[in-house]
């Protein structure tokens, strides 16, 4: 049904917009299934990682349901909600406004979480930083980890439209996470800034101090991206690391 997928880093938005067309041009219709992940890891020739995350843009966008035990289906048509994957980029001005974006809506988050974090939530956001030492420890990116400590915050909040907001942004901002990550993984002073900030902002929520979380969560990201801005054209233009993780990742 589909040719093989090729080209540069982003393999999930080359799959995410092949099944998009097909489901756009009615190709694949109104309740019908996608076909199954091992079949679109064959007949497109990626990743089962790729697969899944173009699986889920789709998701975000409208697209598609997954429906437990029985697979991926079409929704109908509707007009389509909004859509902030095509905004997705690896280029440093792209990655910085994503920043931009994140510092307001997760500086609220750790104010919320501050007053309303309970200590079930507080054990959640504790085993979160745990992780990412962990996954940074073992040699990884700590992508998923840094996402999972971020929506711990957020559910601490009780709010579930700001649960929602941080799991859909999560998604659309993995790739500038993952970037964030990647230049902070070059220096050991950027590693241990970036856990200090981490714990930084864990404390103000444990501490109940909320003016003090949110200006932390809010101070990370400023940091973040001035660590942005620190790399050099190079590692935009030429980041072994980004192509690895995207395109052969298991």
């Amino acid at each position: 049904m589909f040719s093989k997928v090729s080209g540069p880093v982003r393999l999930a938005d080359q799959v995410a917009a092949v099944l998009a067309d097909e489901i756009e041009s009615g190709r694949l219709a109104e309740g019908d299934k996608l076909p199954t992940e091992v079949e679109l890891v064959k007949q497109l020739g990626v990743s089962r990682t790729v697969v899944r995350e173009a699986v889920s843009r789709l998701r975000n966008a409208g697209l598609v349901e997954p429906r437990q035990g029985r697979g991926v289906f079409v929704l109908p048509r509707r007009t389509r909600p909004l859509d902030l994957e095509a905004e997705a980029a690896d280029t440093k001005a792209k990655v910085l406004q994503i920043v931009e974006v994140r510092r307001p809506i997760e500086g609220e988050a750790a104010y919320l979480a501050a007053a309303r974090a309970t200590p079930d939530d507080l054990a959640r956001m504790s085993r979160a930083l745990d992780a990412i030492d962990a996954a940074v420890a073992a040699g990884g990116d700590g992508v998923d980890e840094d996402l999972a400590f971020h929506q711990s915050i957020a559910e601490s909040t009780g709010n579930a439209v700001m649960v929602s907001t941080v799991r859909y942004l999560g998604e659309v901002l993995r790739g500038g996470i993952r970037v964030t990550r990647a230049n902070e993984a070059r220096r050991q002073d950027f590693i241990e800034a970036v856990r200090h900030e981490h714990h930084a902002i864990f404390a103000a929520i444990e501490a109940r101090a909320a003016e003090s979380a949110r200006a932390a969560a809010r101070l990370h990201l400023k940091h973040a991206a001035l660590r942005l801005q620190d790399a050099d054209d190079g590692f935009w233009n030429d980041s072994p690391d980004l192509a690895v993780d995207l395109d052969t990742a298991p």
